[in-house]
Protein backbone atom coordinates (compact mmCIF):
# COMPACT_ATOMS: atom_id res chain seq x y z
CA UNK A 1 0.00 0.00 0.00
CA UNK A 2 1.31 3.44 -0.95
CA UNK A 3 2.27 5.49 2.11
CA UNK A 4 4.00 8.44 0.42
CA UNK A 5 1.96 11.65 0.11
CA UNK A 6 0.58 12.54 -3.32
CA UNK A 7 1.09 15.84 -5.14
CA UNK A 8 -1.44 16.77 -7.82
CA UNK A 9 -0.34 16.56 -11.44
CA UNK A 10 -1.15 20.22 -12.05
CA UNK A 11 0.81 21.44 -9.04
CA UNK A 12 3.91 19.41 -9.75
CA UNK A 13 3.80 20.24 -13.46
CA UNK A 14 3.56 23.99 -12.81
CA UNK A 15 6.29 23.79 -10.18
CA UNK A 16 8.71 21.96 -12.45
CA UNK A 17 8.06 24.39 -15.31
CA UNK A 18 8.74 27.37 -13.04
CA UNK A 19 11.95 25.84 -11.70
CA UNK A 20 13.17 25.01 -15.20
CA UNK A 21 12.44 28.62 -16.18
CA UNK A 22 14.38 29.87 -13.17
CA UNK A 23 17.32 27.79 -14.40
CA UNK A 24 17.16 29.48 -17.81
CA UNK A 25 15.03 27.06 -19.82
CA UNK A 26 12.53 28.88 -22.11
CA UNK A 27 8.90 28.40 -21.05
CA UNK A 28 7.79 26.33 -24.06
CA UNK A 29 10.83 24.06 -23.67
CA UNK A 30 10.27 23.82 -19.91
CA UNK A 31 6.70 22.59 -20.55
CA UNK A 32 8.02 19.81 -22.81
CA UNK A 33 10.66 18.76 -20.28
CA UNK A 34 8.20 18.70 -17.36
CA UNK A 35 5.72 16.63 -19.36
CA UNK A 36 8.38 14.07 -20.31
CA UNK A 37 9.42 13.66 -16.67
CA UNK A 38 5.84 13.39 -15.45
CA UNK A 39 4.99 10.85 -18.16
CA UNK A 40 7.43 8.55 -16.37
CA UNK A 41 5.51 8.99 -13.14
CA UNK A 42 2.19 8.57 -14.93
CA UNK A 43 3.43 5.19 -16.10
CA UNK A 44 4.81 4.26 -12.70
CA UNK A 45 8.41 4.44 -13.98
CA UNK A 46 9.72 6.40 -11.00
CA UNK A 47 13.37 5.91 -11.90
CA UNK A 48 12.95 8.50 -14.69
CA UNK A 49 10.30 10.83 -13.26
CA UNK A 50 10.52 13.67 -10.76
CA UNK A 51 13.22 11.64 -8.96
CA UNK A 52 15.58 12.75 -11.74
CA UNK A 53 14.41 16.36 -11.96
CA UNK A 54 17.26 17.79 -9.87
CA UNK A 55 20.19 15.37 -10.23
CA UNK A 56 20.02 14.74 -13.98
CA UNK A 57 18.74 18.07 -15.30
CA UNK A 58 19.08 20.94 -12.82
CA UNK A 59 22.45 19.88 -11.41
CA UNK A 60 23.81 19.44 -14.93
CA UNK A 61 22.59 22.88 -15.95
CA UNK A 62 24.43 24.22 -12.89
CA UNK A 63 27.69 22.39 -13.63
CA UNK A 64 27.64 23.36 -17.30
CA UNK A 65 27.19 19.90 -18.84
CA UNK A 66 23.65 20.73 -20.02
CA UNK A 67 22.75 24.00 -21.72
CA UNK A 68 19.29 25.34 -20.79
CA UNK A 69 18.63 26.94 -24.19
CA UNK A 70 18.46 24.37 -26.99
CA UNK A 71 19.79 25.56 -30.34
CA UNK A 72 18.75 22.94 -32.90
CA UNK A 73 20.56 22.83 -36.24
CA UNK A 74 19.21 20.63 -39.03
CA UNK A 75 22.37 19.19 -40.57
CA UNK A 76 20.64 17.01 -43.16
CA UNK A 77 17.00 16.93 -44.25
CA UNK A 78 15.57 14.64 -46.95
CA UNK A 79 11.98 13.57 -47.64
CA UNK A 80 12.36 10.64 -45.22
CA UNK A 81 15.33 11.46 -42.95
CA UNK A 82 16.61 14.14 -40.58
CA UNK A 83 19.94 14.61 -38.82
CA UNK A 84 19.99 17.21 -36.05
CA UNK A 85 22.72 18.82 -33.96
CA UNK A 86 21.25 19.60 -30.52
CA UNK A 87 24.28 21.71 -29.53
CA UNK A 88 24.31 20.20 -26.03
CA UNK A 89 20.90 21.62 -25.14
CA UNK A 90 17.92 19.84 -23.62
CA UNK A 91 17.70 16.38 -25.17
CA UNK A 92 13.96 16.28 -24.56
CA UNK A 93 13.41 19.47 -26.57
CA UNK A 94 15.48 18.25 -29.52
CA UNK A 95 13.75 14.86 -29.46
CA UNK A 96 10.31 16.46 -29.45
CA UNK A 97 11.14 18.54 -32.51
CA UNK A 98 12.65 15.71 -34.53
CA UNK A 99 9.71 13.42 -33.76
CA UNK A 100 7.29 16.08 -34.99
CA UNK A 101 9.27 16.24 -38.24
CA UNK A 102 9.44 12.45 -38.65
CA UNK A 103 5.73 11.93 -38.03
CA UNK A 104 4.97 14.52 -40.68
CA UNK A 105 7.32 12.80 -43.15
CA UNK A 106 5.94 9.32 -42.39
CA UNK A 107 2.40 10.58 -42.93
CA UNK A 108 3.46 11.55 -46.45
CA UNK A 109 5.99 8.87 -47.38
CA UNK A 110 5.21 5.90 -45.11
CA UNK A 111 8.47 5.75 -43.18
CA UNK A 112 10.97 8.20 -41.72
CA UNK A 113 14.10 8.05 -39.62
CA UNK A 114 16.20 10.56 -37.75
CA UNK A 115 19.28 10.96 -35.59
CA UNK A 116 20.33 13.58 -33.05
CA UNK A 117 23.89 14.18 -31.87
CA UNK A 118 25.55 16.52 -29.38
CA UNK A 119 22.53 15.96 -27.15
CA UNK A 120 21.79 15.20 -23.51
CA UNK A 121 19.53 12.86 -21.53
CA UNK A 122 16.17 12.64 -23.34
CA UNK A 123 14.00 11.13 -20.59
CA UNK A 124 12.12 7.88 -21.13
CA UNK A 125 12.49 6.60 -24.67
CA UNK A 126 8.84 5.56 -24.59
CA UNK A 127 7.71 9.18 -24.66
CA UNK A 128 9.08 9.57 -28.18
CA UNK A 129 7.78 6.29 -29.53
CA UNK A 130 4.37 7.09 -28.01
CA UNK A 131 4.29 10.31 -30.03
CA UNK A 132 4.26 8.12 -33.14
CA UNK A 133 1.70 5.70 -31.67
CA UNK A 134 -0.69 8.55 -30.84
CA UNK A 135 -0.46 9.57 -34.50
CA UNK A 136 -1.48 6.04 -35.52
CA UNK A 137 2.06 4.95 -36.35
CA UNK A 138 4.82 2.68 -35.06
CA UNK A 139 7.60 4.37 -33.09
CA UNK A 140 11.12 3.05 -32.51
CA UNK A 141 13.86 4.83 -30.58
CA UNK A 142 17.08 4.35 -28.69
CA UNK A 143 19.86 6.39 -27.13
CA UNK A 144 23.39 5.91 -25.94
CA UNK A 145 24.45 7.16 -22.52
CA UNK A 146 27.45 7.56 -20.25
CA UNK A 147 29.40 4.28 -19.94
CA UNK A 148 28.05 1.98 -17.24
CA UNK A 149 27.59 -1.45 -18.90
CA UNK A 150 30.31 -4.06 -19.42
CA UNK A 151 30.55 -6.29 -22.52
CA UNK A 152 30.11 -10.03 -22.06
CA UNK A 153 33.22 -11.47 -20.35
CA UNK A 154 34.27 -7.91 -19.47
CA UNK A 155 34.18 -5.92 -16.22
CA UNK A 156 34.81 -2.38 -17.49
CA UNK A 157 31.91 0.06 -18.06
CA UNK A 158 31.98 0.71 -21.81
CA UNK A 159 28.43 1.41 -23.03
CA UNK A 160 25.32 3.06 -21.65
CA UNK A 161 22.16 1.31 -20.51
CA UNK A 162 20.98 2.02 -24.08
CA UNK A 163 17.20 1.51 -24.22
CA UNK A 164 15.69 -0.07 -27.35
CA UNK A 165 12.06 1.00 -27.38
CA UNK A 166 8.94 0.32 -29.47
CA UNK A 167 5.36 1.62 -29.39
CA UNK A 168 2.76 -0.20 -31.48
CA UNK A 169 -0.89 0.88 -31.83
CA UNK A 170 -3.53 -1.70 -30.91
CA UNK A 171 -7.32 -1.80 -30.82
CA UNK A 172 -7.22 -1.95 -26.99
CA UNK A 173 -7.35 0.82 -24.38
CA UNK A 174 -3.57 0.93 -24.31
CA UNK A 175 -0.78 0.56 -26.85
CA UNK A 176 1.92 -2.08 -26.87
CA UNK A 177 4.71 -0.01 -25.30
CA UNK A 178 7.99 -1.82 -24.85
CA UNK A 179 10.36 0.58 -23.11
CA UNK A 180 13.35 -0.79 -21.26
CA UNK A 181 17.11 -0.64 -21.04
CA UNK A 182 19.25 -3.30 -22.70
CA UNK A 183 21.01 -3.71 -19.35
CA UNK A 184 19.38 -5.74 -16.57
CA UNK A 185 18.89 -2.57 -14.55
CA UNK A 186 19.37 1.09 -15.43
CA UNK A 187 21.29 3.78 -13.54
CA UNK A 188 18.05 5.53 -12.61
CA UNK A 189 16.80 2.44 -10.80
CA UNK A 190 19.96 2.26 -8.69
CA UNK A 191 19.61 5.99 -7.96
CA UNK A 192 16.02 5.24 -6.89
CA UNK A 193 17.20 2.40 -4.63
CA UNK A 194 19.71 4.76 -3.01
CA UNK A 195 17.06 7.41 -2.39
CA UNK A 196 14.78 4.81 -0.83
CA UNK A 197 17.64 3.43 1.30
CA UNK A 198 17.42 0.02 -0.41
CA UNK A 199 20.18 -2.31 -1.67
CA UNK A 200 20.50 -3.21 -5.32
CA UNK A 201 19.66 -6.89 -5.85
CA UNK A 202 22.71 -9.15 -6.23
CA UNK A 203 23.75 -10.17 -9.72
CA UNK A 204 23.00 -6.91 -11.53
CA UNK A 205 26.48 -5.41 -11.17
CA UNK A 206 29.91 -6.91 -11.83
CA UNK A 207 33.03 -5.72 -10.03
CA UNK A 208 36.59 -5.75 -11.38
CA UNK A 209 37.28 -9.07 -9.64
CA UNK A 210 34.21 -10.65 -11.25
CA UNK A 211 32.08 -10.46 -8.10
CA UNK A 212 28.89 -8.51 -7.44
CA UNK A 213 27.92 -5.49 -5.33
CA UNK A 214 24.63 -4.51 -3.64
CA UNK A 215 25.29 -1.23 -1.80
CA UNK A 216 23.39 1.20 -4.05
CA UNK A 217 25.32 4.31 -3.04
CA UNK A 218 28.65 2.53 -3.41
CA UNK A 219 27.65 1.19 -6.83
CA UNK A 220 26.94 4.69 -8.12
CA UNK A 221 30.26 5.96 -6.78
CA UNK A 222 32.37 3.02 -7.94
CA UNK A 223 30.75 2.91 -11.38
CA UNK A 224 31.74 6.52 -12.01
CA UNK A 225 35.27 5.55 -11.00
CA UNK A 226 35.21 2.59 -13.43
CA UNK A 227 35.47 0.00 -10.67
CA UNK A 228 32.20 -1.80 -11.39
CA UNK A 229 29.72 -2.07 -14.23
CA UNK A 230 26.13 -3.01 -14.94
CA UNK A 231 25.38 -6.19 -16.86
CA UNK A 232 23.45 -6.51 -20.10
CA UNK A 233 20.19 -8.49 -20.15
CA UNK A 234 21.06 -12.14 -19.57
CA UNK A 235 23.75 -11.39 -17.00
CA UNK A 236 27.27 -12.74 -16.64
CA UNK A 237 28.81 -14.80 -19.42
CA UNK A 238 26.87 -16.72 -22.06
CA UNK A 239 25.05 -19.42 -20.12
CA UNK A 240 21.91 -17.34 -19.55
CA UNK A 241 22.11 -15.43 -22.81
CA UNK A 242 24.17 -12.46 -21.67
CA UNK A 243 25.65 -12.21 -25.17
CA UNK A 244 22.16 -11.44 -26.50
CA UNK A 245 21.70 -8.43 -24.26
CA UNK A 246 25.27 -7.38 -25.05
CA UNK A 247 24.42 -7.52 -28.76
CA UNK A 248 21.33 -5.35 -28.36
CA UNK A 249 23.25 -2.85 -26.24
CA UNK A 250 25.87 -2.63 -28.97
CA UNK A 251 23.25 -2.18 -31.71
CA UNK A 252 21.82 0.81 -29.85
CA UNK A 253 25.33 2.21 -29.32
CA UNK A 254 26.07 1.96 -33.04
CA UNK A 255 22.76 3.40 -34.26
CA UNK A 256 22.87 6.24 -31.72
CA UNK A 257 26.37 7.24 -32.81
CA UNK A 258 26.98 6.10 -36.38
CA UNK A 259 23.85 7.49 -38.07
CA UNK A 260 24.94 11.01 -37.17
CA UNK A 261 28.69 10.41 -36.88
CA UNK A 262 28.67 11.31 -33.20
CA UNK A 263 30.90 10.20 -30.29
CA UNK A 264 30.59 6.83 -28.57
CA UNK A 265 31.73 4.60 -25.69
CA UNK A 266 34.14 6.34 -23.27
CA UNK A 267 33.79 9.64 -25.17
CA UNK A 268 30.35 9.94 -23.52
CA UNK A 269 31.59 9.83 -19.93
CA UNK A 270 30.98 13.50 -19.18
CA UNK A 271 34.54 13.71 -17.78
CA UNK A 272 37.83 14.77 -19.34
CA UNK A 273 41.20 13.08 -18.80
CA UNK A 274 41.68 15.02 -15.56
CA UNK A 275 38.26 14.09 -14.23
CA UNK A 276 36.68 17.48 -14.83
CA UNK A 277 33.11 17.82 -16.07
CA UNK A 278 32.60 18.11 -19.82
CA UNK A 279 29.64 18.03 -22.18
CA UNK A 280 28.10 14.57 -22.68
CA UNK A 281 27.33 14.82 -26.43
CA UNK A 282 24.85 11.93 -26.48
CA UNK A 283 23.17 10.52 -29.57
CA UNK A 284 19.59 9.33 -30.18
CA UNK A 285 17.86 7.62 -33.11
CA UNK A 286 14.19 7.55 -34.09
CA UNK A 287 12.16 5.62 -36.68
CA UNK A 288 8.49 6.06 -37.57
CA UNK A 289 6.51 3.56 -39.66
CA UNK A 290 3.02 4.32 -40.99
CA UNK A 291 0.80 1.18 -41.14
CA UNK A 292 -1.47 2.90 -43.67
CA UNK A 293 1.23 2.26 -46.26
CA UNK A 294 0.96 -1.49 -45.58
CA UNK A 295 -2.49 -3.08 -45.01
CA UNK A 296 -3.92 -0.13 -43.12
CA UNK A 297 -4.00 1.08 -39.53
CA UNK A 298 -7.22 -0.75 -38.60
CA UNK A 299 -5.81 -4.09 -39.77
CA UNK A 300 -2.59 -3.48 -37.86
CA UNK A 301 -4.36 -2.49 -34.66
CA UNK A 302 -6.76 -5.45 -34.79
CA UNK A 303 -3.94 -7.94 -35.38
CA UNK A 304 -1.67 -6.42 -32.73
CA UNK A 305 -4.53 -6.38 -30.22
CA UNK A 306 -5.41 -9.97 -31.08
CA UNK A 307 -1.85 -11.10 -30.43
CA UNK A 308 -1.79 -9.32 -27.07
CA UNK A 309 -5.16 -10.77 -26.03
CA UNK A 310 -4.03 -14.23 -27.09
CA UNK A 311 -0.90 -13.98 -24.98
CA UNK A 312 -2.79 -12.78 -21.91
CA UNK A 313 -5.34 -15.59 -22.30
CA UNK A 314 -2.70 -18.32 -22.48
CA UNK A 315 -2.12 -20.80 -19.65
CA UNK A 316 -0.60 -19.20 -16.56
CA UNK A 317 2.17 -20.64 -14.46
CA UNK A 318 1.10 -22.15 -11.10
CA UNK A 319 0.59 -19.34 -8.60
CA UNK A 320 0.58 -16.59 -11.22
CA UNK A 321 -2.42 -14.27 -11.08
CA UNK A 322 -2.27 -13.05 -14.66
CA UNK A 323 -0.19 -12.56 -17.77
CA UNK A 324 0.60 -9.02 -18.94
CA UNK A 325 1.65 -7.53 -22.26
CA UNK A 326 4.00 -4.56 -22.61
CA UNK A 327 2.36 -1.27 -21.70
CA UNK A 328 -0.41 -2.85 -19.64
CA UNK A 329 1.17 -2.31 -16.23
CA UNK A 330 1.95 1.29 -17.16
CA UNK A 331 -1.69 1.76 -18.18
CA UNK A 332 -2.84 0.33 -14.85
CA UNK A 333 -0.42 2.64 -13.01
CA UNK A 334 -2.00 5.62 -14.76
CA UNK A 335 -5.52 4.49 -13.85
CA UNK A 336 -4.38 4.24 -10.24
CA UNK A 337 -2.65 7.63 -10.19
CA UNK A 338 -4.61 9.87 -12.55
CA UNK A 339 -6.90 11.25 -9.82
CA UNK A 340 -4.36 11.04 -6.98
CA UNK A 341 -1.23 12.62 -8.40
CA UNK A 342 2.43 11.74 -7.97
CA UNK A 343 3.62 9.92 -4.83
CA UNK A 344 6.60 11.85 -3.48
CA UNK A 345 9.12 10.32 -1.09
CA UNK A 346 10.95 12.12 1.69
CA UNK A 347 14.14 12.78 -0.30
CA UNK A 348 12.20 14.41 -3.16
CA UNK A 349 10.10 16.41 -0.70
CA UNK A 350 13.28 17.98 0.68
CA UNK A 351 14.56 18.69 -2.83
CA UNK A 352 11.30 20.38 -3.86
CA UNK A 353 11.27 22.62 -0.79
CA UNK A 354 14.94 23.56 -1.31
CA UNK A 355 14.34 24.31 -5.01
CA UNK A 356 11.27 26.41 -4.22
CA UNK A 357 13.23 28.47 -1.72
CA UNK A 358 16.28 28.74 -3.98
CA UNK A 359 14.17 30.01 -6.90
CA UNK A 360 11.97 32.26 -4.74
CA UNK A 361 8.76 30.57 -5.90
CA UNK A 362 5.38 30.83 -4.18
CA UNK A 363 4.36 27.18 -3.73
CA UNK A 364 3.14 25.17 -0.79
CA UNK A 365 3.09 21.39 -1.04
CA UNK A 366 0.57 19.06 0.63
CA UNK A 367 3.38 17.20 2.42
CA UNK A 368 4.20 20.41 4.35
CA UNK A 369 0.92 20.28 6.28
Amino acid sequence: METRPYVSWELINNFMIDVFKAYGVPEADAAICADVLLESDRRGIESHGCNRFKPIYLDRIKNGTLLPVTKMDIVKDTPTTVVMDANNGMGMVASHRIMEMLIEKAAKYGMAGGAVYNSTHYGIAGYWTSMAEKAGMIGISGTNARPSVAPTFGVEPMMGTNPFTFSLPTDEEFAFDFDCATSIVQNGKIEFYERMGKPTPAGLVVTKDGGTMTDSGKILKEMRAGNCALLSIGGLGEENGGFKGYGFTTIVEILSSALAGGPYLKELSGKDAEGNNKLYRLGHFFFVINPEFFMGLDTFKKTAGGICRGLRASQKAPGAERIYTAGEKEHLAWLERKDKGVPVGEAIQKEFIALRDECGLDYRFPFEN
